[in-house]
């Protein structure tokens, strides 16, 4: 169900490179568990099993399913910011940027859908604290996307009448990618990418 592993998205975190295999194990049997069944209807058992432990044996990396959920979160989330970043500093003008940006962000979340669909769609089942830091993220995001944005109307290579309402619907057309993609579908992520590219720069009236 996933393409890309879990612990591939763990450099970015504080105390990765001294974590044990098993918490890596623990963390790919919650998202996919979350996946399928959603955060309220998987237990504990569900993770363990699925990871090939006991439940007792989960308790010793996390404190609950909700820690893991955490966790889950803010590596996703962590990983699409870096992306967003270095895309929007890249080379370029505003629309090349924008461009590749979109690409990229798009082919992410058909790649890692498995873990785009949990970090983007179970946001209400986090704690209050965890969820402070997934909400300042996604803010982080969406702050990049509006001034590469504003750098493209200000360059008179985009047309748009609101600045924050276009980076929604940017960020929302690649999140979605993570619900309906699967591995049957007919286009790669790549190729995915660059049609949502081309859309984007349509829908911001992009002059170039």
């Amino acid at each position: 169900m996933t393409s890309t592993p879990i612990a591939d998205l763990w450099p970015t975190l504080p105390g990765a490179d001294t974590r044990p295999e098993a918490a890596y194990r623990l963390l790919q049997a919650a998202v996919e568990s979350f996946a399928e069944r959603g955060f309220h209807a998987t237990t504990t058992r569900d993770i363990a099993t699925a990871a090939g432990m006991s439940p007792a044996a989960l308790y010793i990396h996390y404190q609950s399913k909700a820690a893991l959920l955490a966790e889950i979160s803010q590596a996703g989330h962590t990983a699409t910011l870096a992306l967003v970043r270095a895309a929007a500093a890249g080379d370029g003008g505003p629309a090349q940027r924008m461009r590749r940006m979109v690409e990229q962000f798009t082919a992410w979340h058909a790649r890692a859908r498995t873990v785009g669909r949990v970090v983007n769609y179970e946001l209400h089942a986090l704690p209050e604290d965890a969820y402070a830091v997934v909400a300042a993220l996604r803010l982080d995001i969406e702050r990049e996307v509006s001034a590469l944005i504003e750098a493209g109307a200000a360059a008179g290579e985009f047309e748009v009448a609101e600045v924050r309402t276009a980076a929604r619907a940017v960020t929302s057309l690649g999140i979605d990618v993570s619900r309906w993609y699967t591995e049957r579908s007919s286009e790669t992520p790549e190729e995915l990418g660059r049609r949502y590219g081309d859309l984007v720069l349509r829908m911001l009236g992009a002059r170039v």
